[in-house]
């Protein structure tokens, strides 16, 4: 419920809701000339928010609430503050604003730093300088952010414990954080989300941040064995990818091939090393193989076709994400579309309204998957428009 009080006059230091002892601080940042003959605003200077909310009659925190779109003011109460800063001339920018909540308009990305493995040929030595999923979704929060006026703050962390550090002190320099895959472990994410508003990317879910993370779709393409090479072993994405599978080629009556040779780590040159490992041992490959992600793909592609075995003729392969160059491979990969810069718009949107509302935490959000059959996997290939295109 809004509250109707007397505004401050002009120049008052007392404290009503806004910046204390800061008349000027949140209201606007840019010079109105007055009208002429006004002879009052061109003595004070341009108006304030406390000038506001004084020619409203409501409170500033109510002329906070109707300026920042924050919670459902009263019509009335909204109209008489529209009237009120169309009366004055009042100006509102994304710092006035900041400066209403208080806010830096800093939001913290941190990013996995990807561990170097390089295939015997070398031939994906600067995979870890291409971070196509990654890169796709932070795009994704960076183009959302910028129409909320707010500007990034990445750091990438490996798993020692200077870098966890390197993200508690992050909490004080942004009002809140965006954590990818395998950041920190769940209660570490947990204690974090007691200091600052979190929002993890297929995370585990704990109480007091939001998860958000694509749906897992999977399909039986009539295959009798099957594999699955993993991503992070510790990644929930991965676990959750590879117990679907289990659970699809369990109802089929299907076989499961798996072992310790099959663990990659969500690069395209992991992939390359599972399949020269499982070749050098001697061990027979299944019909089809399920990667983790497309860039684990590209590498079982490679390898199976550096070592004659034709794709999808001699084995199957599908992949996870549907990144651009899926598309672009020969033969073209199967894989399950996710919406990549949406997860990042999302997180962004998700993480900027837990920042407006006092870092309360709304429920996990999971977004739709769908099968792009293509030529990897057996199936005739399907034209994609291209205004489906976009990752």
């Amino acid at each position: 419920m809004d509250e109707i009080v007397p505004g401050p006059v002009r120049g008052d230091t007392r404290h009503h809701g806004g910046v204390p002892g800061a008349p000027n601080a949140t209201g606007t940042v840019r010079r109105v000339l007055p009208a002429e003959g006004d002879t009052e605003a061109a003595e004070h200077g341009p108006p304030t928010i406390y000038d506001v909310a004084r020619v409203a009659g409501v409170s500033i925190a109510s002329v906070s609430r109707v300026l920042n779109g924050r919670r459902n003011p009263l019509p009335d109460t909204r109209e008489r503050v529209e009237r009120a800063v169309a009366e004055l001339g009042f100006i509102p920018d994304g710092a006035a604003r900041a400066l209403i909540l208080r806010l830096k308009e800093v939001v913290g990305v941190v990013i996995r730093r990807p561990e170097v493995t390089v295939s015997a040929d070398g031939i994906f030595e600067d995979e870890e300088t291409s971070l196509q999923f990654p890169d796709l979704i932070n795009r994704g929060i960076e183009v959302a952010a910028q129409k909320r006026d707010f500007n990034l703050l990445v750091s990438s962390v490996g798993l020692g414990h200077d870098d966890t550090r390197r993200i508690l002190a992050l909490v004080g320099k942004s009002d809140g954080l965006i954590l990818h895959d395998r950041v920190l472990d769940p209660d570490q994410v947990g204690r974090l989300g007691h200091q600052v508003p979190v929002v993890t990317l297929a995370g585990m879910p704990t109480p007091g941040t939001v998860n958000v993370s694509s749906d897992n779709l999977v399909r039986d393409h009539g295959y009798r064995t099957l594999a699955y090479i993993g991503g992070h072993p510790d990644s929930p994405d991965n676990l959750a990818r590879r117990d679907a599978l289990i659970e699809q080629v369990t109802a089929d009556g299907a076989e499961f091939v798996s072992g310790p040779l099959w663990q990659g780590n969500y690069f395209a040159a992991g992939g390359a090393r599972v399949i020269e490992n499982l070749l050098a041992s001697g061990s027979s490959l299944p019909q089809a193989i399920a990667c983790a992600n497309d860039q684990t793909a590209l590498g079982v592609v490679y390898a199976l076709v550096r070592h004659g075995i034709d794709v999808p003729g001699g084995v199957a392969v599908t992949g996870f994400d549907d990144i651009p160059v899926a598309r672009h491979l020969h033969p073209q990969l199967t894989t399950v579309r996710q919406p990549i810069t949406d997860l990042g718009a999302i997180a962004f949107e998700t993480l900027y309204s837990m920042i407006n509302d006092t870092g309360r935490a709304r429920d996990d959000i999971t977004l739709p998957t769908r099968l792009v059959r293509r030529e990897s996997c057996g199936c005739p290939p399907t034209p994609t428009p291209l205004t489906m295109r976009q990752p």
